[in-house]
């Protein structure tokens, strides 16, 4: 039986579709008190002929910080796929994040290793690679280094790296994706889905930076392909397509029939929009939208490679524009 942390996520939630649609049997952990509708909403949108899909998995309630409820939640387990982690660019969620996403891998890769797990597959991140490369593109032999520029985010993810690779010395079996930014439909108030809610509403602004895009479909397919595989301590960048910020929010604004952002957000004015988020923040209660990390990263310049796993798996990327079109459809859709 296959073991998802993070079920009710972006990622988590097409995976889980994914394996269901095989025909496997999957457990999937949610935290006490979050929903799993619209996982069910999911499916339904995917696969509305095939309701019985849902009903395949099995939901379990665990915190991947609580040992106790991780070794009851893995009786049974042959394959994890580890896909839960905090993402926050807010200073007051550093420690909490390190907690999670590296304690709480540790706790897993503790567990997998007493209990024999056959392999298991992390989800990483970009954020986790050096940004030295002599090619320009960063690729998979792109190590950490300290730096000033490193966010908590990326400290986090590191930090959950070491321990994957700590279980790989001690026996495990397991593989690491690091995904550039995850593109695809699922709860429209969170994470990369939340910029099309919010370009959906018209934006003004741009910024001149870039980065790499992934379809969420190409993510959970390559993960099982690769748990399929006989790879293993090894890591693969998982990047569609590179894209300017600029021609990202370009292609969303013209799919929702939307006037293209006109003004360009420079680093100035990137200073003065983070420090106003974080007043009103502060008397709202509610977590800024824009924080200093967020609003500089904006400005940053980078590409990614994905030579290497099309290499060894012979996989052809989803391109930017269709990734866009296929998340604007299902949000003009409101099925998800």
């Amino acid at each position: 039986m296959n073991l998802v942390t993070g079920g009710t996520g972006l990622l988590g939630s097409h995976l889980l579709y994914y394996i269901a649609l095989s025909g496997e049997k999957a457990r999937a952990i949610k935290r006490k008190g979050s929903n799993n509708e619209n996982v069910r909403k999911l499916f339904n949108y995917y696969s509305p002929e095939k309701p019985e899909l849902f009903d395949q998995i099995e939901w379990v309630e665990a915190d991947i910080l609580d040992i106790f409820s991780l070794e009851e939640v893995m009786l049974g387990i042959e394959f994890i796929y580890h896909c839960a982690a905090m993402v926050s660019f807010s200073p007051k969620d550093a420690e909490q994040m390190l907690s999670i996403n590296g304690t709480g891998t540790s706790n897993l890769v503790n567990i997998a290793l007493e209990k024999n797990i056959k392999k298991l597959c992390h989800v990483s991140s970009i954020a986790s690679l050096g940004r030295e490369s002599n090619s320009g593109l960063i690729n998979e032999d792109c190590w950490w280094k300290d730096s000033p520029e490193n966010s908590n985010y990326a400290k986090s993810k590191y930090a959950a790296e070491r321990e994957i690779w700590r279980g790989a010395e001690e026996g495990l079996d397991c593989v690491i994706v690091n995904p550039s930014i995850i593109i695809g439909p699922g709860n429209w108030e969170k994470g990369s889905s939340k910029m099309f809610q919010t370009s959906a509403n018209g934006l003004k602004y741009y910024s001149e930076g870039s980065s790499g895009f992934v379809d969420v479909r190409d993510v959970a397919l390559l993960m099982i392909k690769l748990m399929k595989s006989n790879i293993k301590s090894e890591r693969f960048i998982l990047n569609g397509e590179n894209c300017s910020y600029r021609d990202f929010f370009n292609f969303i604004h013209d799919a929702f029939s939307k006037k293209r952002p006109y003004i360009k957000a420079n680093k100035f004015l990137s200073e003065i929009a983070w420090r106003t988020d974080t007043i009103k923040s502060f008397f709202s209660g509610q977590s800024p939208l824009l924080t200093r990390e967020s609003a500089r990263s904006a400005h940053k310049k980078h590409a990614f490679s994905n030579h290497k796993i099309k290499e060894r798996l012979a996989h052809e990327f989803i391109g930017i524009q269709q990734m866009i079109d296929n998340t604007c459809r299902a949000y003009l859709s409101g099925k998800i």
